[in-house]
């Protein structure tokens, strides 16, 4: 008996604009809107759309014997909702026959457990409020940001509540090992499901290609294959992007009747059956510890970081990215916030790498730059505007701090008796005070009201202007504008 586990992943970015030096300062415009609209409508309709619908179709067609689980980016269901709100509604359709499951992940998919466990672990909690809010579902199993994986990312998880995480099934960490059985980090409880790359990418990226051995690839020999690991394996887990069906792999290259006819095939072996992540992990116990000390992903033939850190531009943008976090995590301004949390998304990343550039690989899909030097000038034309940004509100988080009371013992305490706490009852006290008691504490020698507000309440523009003010009334002026300007 052999169980398939079939996992697709959700994602797309919101891309950044060709943003130049001279911008900084000026514009606030990062993301480009027009183009992320245009490609999300683009492969809702290619893939999303018919793709949804047809696994529906195979769920009802084998009584719910077929199943499949999805892992969905924050930032793809924010372009979701605003543009193709249908697909949201597609999804909410396939989760009530109870034969799909939803992962969680960092929800701007995000190198964040790499750089950072704090704000690693507030993107996964954002992920899953909104998985919760949206679909009504709390999900049990965790998927990294591209399959990056770690021993320290498992037990990450499992602090986090998981009872379950994806990883790359890498020939460098299962050495001897198979792909196909259920396996525990090291030094958890937490159980571990392997891709078995072979397959899967036999399907993800060899499926068109007519130079390919096995080409063409039909659900008949696939299911010949599955059937074969009976007795070497207890579960394949078939782990690729979603965007196989109709985007990467077109439709007119048969992916779709593929997939309409790949759950019968398989199901004709009477052994053979479709689980989600959570149904194998109740179904099989771990044959063994597996021991990954280093970061592992799904991308490309080395399976490690270096399509987003491998060259010294992206490790340089990563690093001066992630050194903002405790800047921008105190500025409480939730649109600096956003801004941050999205330049962190790792597609940006992803179209700095070098690696096979000019022979127009992977790493130029929907890449809106024509080089990863522009990648990374744009890039870092942004930070500046953010670092820029991160002074000016800092400063104003600073300045708003001098509206409020100073301490008892620091009040200022007027001649007639009358006790200041704050800057409007220094205003207040302007229009009731007698001239004699202003000309008492602003004298050509010295301006109290200047000094307290200097060394007291810490501002000292207003301080200068109250300086050299002689009278009251222009006084009251001053300090009412200063407040209005404060407030805004």
């Amino acid at each position: 008996m052999v169980s398939i586990c079939m996992y697709f992943q959700l994602h797309q970015p919101h891309r950044l604009r060709k943003y130049s030096i001279f911008e900084i300062g000026k514009s606030r415009n990062y993301f480009n809107d027009p183009k992320n609209e245009k490609i999300v409508k683009k492969v809702a309709g290619k893939c999303y759309i018919p793709a949804n619908q047809t696994i529906l179709d195979l769920i009802h067609s084998t009584d719910g014997k077929f199943k499949a689980s999805f892992s969905m980016s924050g930032t793809i269901l924010e372009q979701l909702e605003a543009h193709v709100p249908e697909v949201i509604e597609s999804f909410k359709n396939l989760i009530k026959t109870g034969c799909v499951e939803i992962l969680d992940e960092t929800y701007h998919h995000s190198l964040s457990s790499v750089f950072n466990q704090d704000e690693f672990k507030e993107q996964v909690g954002m992920h899953r409020k909104k998985i919760k809010n949206m679909f009504g579902f709390i999900p049990q199993v965790f998927r990294n940001t591209e399959l990056i994986y770690s021993n320290e990312i498992a037990k990450l998880a499992e602090d986090m509540g998981y009872q379950a995480v994806l990883a790359e099934g890498a020939d460098k960490i299962l050495d001897w090992r198979s792909s196909n059985f259920v396996y525990t980090p090291v030094g958890t409880k937490i159980k571990l499901l392997l891709k078995n790359h072979k397959l899967s990418d036999d399907i993800a990226f060899r499926f068109g290609d007519m130079g390919w051995e096995e080409y063409p690839l039909t659900a008949e020999k696939f299911a010949q294959w599955i059937s074969a690991v009976n007795g070497n394996g207890e579960i394949i887990n078939l782990f690729m992007d979603y965007e196989t069906f109709g985007e990467h792999q077109w439709e007119e290259k048969g992916i779709f009747n593929f997939l309409k006819a790949l759950p019968s095939e398989i199901l004709k072996h009477p052994d053979n059956n479709f689980v989600t992540p959570m149904d194998a992990i109740k179904k099989f116990e771990p044959v063994a510890e597996l021991d990954v000390p280093y970061h592992t992903s799904w991308a490309d033939i080395e399976r490690d970081l270096s399509a987003w850190l491998g060259n010294n531009m992206q490790t340089q943008a990563a690093e001066k990215l992630y050194e903002l976090t405790p800047l921008v995590t105190r500025s409480n301004n939730p649109e600096l916030i956003r801004d941050w949390r999205n330049l962190q998304t790792s597609d940006h990343f992803y179209y700095m790498c070098t690696k096979w550039f000019n022979d127009g690989d992977v790493h130029k899909y929907f890449n809106p730059f024509d080089s990863p030097y522009e990648a990374f000038i744009s890039f870092m034309n942004i930070l500046n505007d953010v670092r820029l940004r991160l002074r000016e509100a800092n400063i104003m988080a600073t300045e708003k701090k001098w509206l409020n009371d100073v301490p008892q013992e620091n009040m200022f305490w007027i001649k007639d008796g009358t006790g200041i706490r704050n800057m409007a009852e220094l205003s207040a006290s302007f229009r009731t005070m007698a001239n004699e008691t202003y000309k008492h504490h602003a004298t050509a020698e010295r301006n109290d009201f200047a000094n307290w507000v200097k060394l007291v309440v810490g501002d000292e523009v207003l301080a200068t202007n109250l300086q050299n003010c002689k009278r009251k009334i222009m006084a009251a002026k001053l300090v009412e504008e200063r407040i209005k300007y404060l407030r805004q």
